[in-house]
């Protein structure tokens, strides 16, 4: 599964990874491979991406945004992000 998380300014990552855990504005949420087409909207808190089955992550401090899953491609569009 695909997944790019981008701001106005530059793209943060982009990559082939296992799933991805979203902060959603009434709860957190997890999207992997093959997921139904979704769009919506992320408060704030913490992307956690799942880089493979191992436990490997990627984690980034957003203070809200959107996210769109359409074809295995994961897009999610924020403000500002911050690597932790």
């Amino acid at each position: 599964m695909q997944v790019d998380i981008l701001t106005p300014e530059k793209k943060l990552f982009a990559g082939d990874v296992y799933g991805v855990q979203l902060p959603g504005v009434s709860g957190s949420f997890e999207v992997l491979e093959k997921h139904a087409p979704i769009v919506s909207a992320l408060g704030s808190g913490v992307v956690k991406i799942l880089l493979d089955k191992t436990g490997k992550t990627n984690s980034y401090k957003i203070s809200g945004g959107f996210m769109e899953v359409l074809d295995n491609k994961v897009s999610v569009l924020v403000e500002g992000a911050t690597a932790i």
